[in-house]
Formats: structure tokens, C-alpha cells, sequence
């Protein structure tokens, strides 16, 4: 039995069968400013993510695109969901990737104890260098979190040792707007005060429809949840492709934080939301415009380091038994594969 108030997106359903995600518990904001409680400086914050995780990718793209390696540190978890706290309750998250020697000495299946063996020396993963935590759990249980939903993307304050955020599309507007002073691409603005009404009208509608879009289909306890999110997935996806036939991104002819929000979302549908949230009615790869799209962002400079498939299908085929018992990852097509290839959305739609 997991403790109370110990949760995952898996417990965010209602009586009817609908997933309802739960709004992240630390919203406090970085600024440029020297007087501000957590001001802006060179490698005093800390991302913990995951490569799998299309939230804290969100943040990665950002900071590879705006050129903030150099400012703000990271450390990837490894992408197989474990038991947290095995000798008090039943919760399962993110785990800290071991050293290779201590591979050597165990291996891992999923948290009900079948598939694998998977390794515990994940690639690109490593142990916690900041609080010493064997989870992500520990991590927040480290500043005494009393919300008790333990998710990535987490932005840390090493200098103080709080966390700063966990809500994705804030971290990313902080890393776009504050800490300019220390990116090479400093005049990359991806939220635009000329666009900003675009911007927000258009992730009105993606978040819902797309983004938790194919959550609300994969989490679906229910024939009746799962056939309206399916559905409303389905028209989402639709309006999508009308518009990228129409234009180059999401909010006219630049790319934004609206574009950055789909992606994470559309180059983990076809090798894991197809199959593993049964979103079926749709594909990238047979939509023209939006794999066109796709291709264009991913080939941008910053963004194809934040994309590892084998984390993200390891990640969702072998965290969730009660979807996927045996953890069996399918092969796939080779997405990645699709979108080195060519892109003309620049022919399509000439820069003004």
C-alpha cells in the first residue's frame, strides 16, 4: 500500500474513469534582478529530469536551444520507474542511475518484479552529485515537501538547497527570459511580447488536446473516458495538421514556446503513444505537414541532444505494469530515423 498522500499521474483518475492531472507544487520564479529571492545567476540552478519525460524535456529543448549548458547544470535519472521506499509503502518513480561498477552486483525488472534483467548503469543517467538521493523522492522529501507527488522536471537552487519549480511551462519561460546574461544564443525569444496572445490562445488548446491529450487516452480506466479523450484527441490532432499545411509553426512564422510544448508531445507519439495510450486514430509519420514540422524543429541547433528514444520507450514500456505486465519494448520504426531526414517548410513558408 502506498502512504498517504504518496501518488503518481497513475492515481490521478476519477470516479468516472478520466485522468485528471493534479497542478504542480512549486511555482517560485527566478528573475534577472540581484534583489530577488532567487536571482538569476551562473550555475547556481540545477535541473533534475528525464530523457523520457516530455514535461522535463520541455526544459532541456529550451535550454540547448537558448545555449544555457554552461549555466544551468543537469542530472538525468534513469528511465525504469522503481519501488522508492520498498520497506514502507508501494510507490514507484524516478531512480538515480548506479555507477558501472555497481551494476556489475544486481539488476533490475520492473517494480512488480517482472521483465529485464534491466541494467541499473543506464546511458547519459547518474547518481545524485547534489543531495545524495537514491530517488526523486528523496530529493523533494530533502526540503521537506509535503505534497508528496515526487515528478520532473525539478529546477533546484544549489545555493540554498530548495526547489525552485516543477511546472515545465514556467521553468521554461524563466530559462528564456532571465538568465540571458549567460546564453550563447541570448536573443532566442520564444515568448514574444508581440506573440504572447497567439502563444497562450494556441496552448489553450494543444495542452488539453495533445499534450495531456494522450495521458487522458492511456490512463483512461474506462471505455467512456477513453472513447471522449480519444476523440478529442483525434480533432485536436486534426486542427494541427490544418494549420501547419497553413503555416511554418505553431504561432506564425517563428518558432515559440508553443512549438517547443508540441514537440516533446508528437516525437513520442508514434513509437510509444500509438501502441502504449492506444491513440491510433492518428500518426506523424502519415501526416505530411506535421512530420515535415517535426523535422524542422528536431534539426534545429539544441534540440536533438534533448531526444533520446531509447530512454523514452524504456521509460514507458517497463514503468507502468498494470499497462505493459512483462515490460516487452516493441521495436518501432525508427522515428528518429524520419526526422533526419530533409524538411522544406522553409520553401513552404519564406522567411518575411
Amino acid at each position: 500500500m502506498t502512504a498517504k498522500g504518496v501518488r503518481t499521474a497513475l492515481d490521478e483518475v476519477s470516479k468516472t474513469g478520466e485522468f485528471k492531472r493534479i497542478e504542480s507544487g512549486y511555482r517560485n520564479w527566478i528573475k534577472n534582478d540581484p534583489n530577488a529571492q532567487f536571482p538569476a545567476e551562473k550555475d547556481r540552478y540545477h535541473l533534475y529530469v528525464s530523457y523520457a519525460c516530455p514535461w522535463a524535456c520541455r526544459t532541456l529543448m529550451t535550454r540547448g536551444m537558448k545555449g544555457l549548458q554552461d549555466a544551468i547544470s543537469v542530472t538525468v535519472v534513469h528511465p525504469i520507474w522503481q519501488k522508492t521506499r520498498p520497506e514502507t509503502d508501494e510507490h514507484a518513480g524516478w531512480m538515480f542511475g548506479t555507477s558501472a561498477a555497481e551494476e556489475k552486483k544486481a539488476a533490475w525488472t520492473n517494480h512488480q518484479g517482472n521483465g529485464g534483467p534491466f541494467s541499473t548503469h543506464y546511458p547519459n543517467t547518474e547518481a545524485d552529485a547534489l543531495v545524495g538521493a537514491k530517488s526523486i523522492r528523496e530529493v523533494y522529501e530533502s526540503v521537506k515537501d509535503t505534497n508528496g507527488k515526487y515528478t520532473v522536471p525539478i529546477l533546484y537552487d544549489k545555493k540554498t538547497q530548495q526547489i525552485v519549480s516543477n511546472e515545465s511551462s514556467e521553468i521554461i519561460r524563466m530559462l528564456n527570459s532571465e538568465f540571458n546574461d549567460y546564453a550563447t544564443n541570448p536573443t532566442l525569444d520564444i515568448y514574444p511580447e508581440a506573440l504572447r496572445e497567439t502563444i497562450d490562445a494556441a496552448n489553450e488548446w494543444i495542452y488539453p488536446g495533445i499534450n495531456n491529450g494522450v495521458y487522458r487516452c492511456g490512463f483512461a480506466t474506462t471505455q467512456g473516458a477513453y472513447d471522449k479523450a480519444v476523440g478529442e484527441l483525434t480533432e485536436a490532432f486534426d486542427r494541427l495538421d490544418a494549420l501547419l499545411s497553413q503555416q511554418r509553426f505553431v504561432a506564425g512564422d517563428q518558432v515559440t514556446e508553443a512549438d517547443i510544448r508540441l514537440f516533446v508531445t508528437l516525437v513520442r507519439f508514434d513509437e510509444v503513444y500509438i501502441v502504449y495510450f492506444k491513440t491510433n486514430t492518428r500518426s506523424v509519420t502519415h501526416t505530411p505537414s506535421i512530420l515535415n514540422y517535426c523535422r524542422e524543429l528536431y534539426q534545429m541547433p539544441g534540440v536533438k541532444e534533448s531526444v533520446q528514444m531509447e530512454h523514452i520507450k524504456t521509460h514507458y514500456f517497463c514503468s507502468h505494469p498494470t499497462l505493459n505486465h512483462y515490460s516487452i519494448i516493441p521495436k518501432g520504426n525508427d522515428f528518429l530515423g524520419l526526422l533526419e531526414q530533409p524538411h522544406n517548410r522553409e520553401e513552404l513558408f519564406p522567411s518575411k
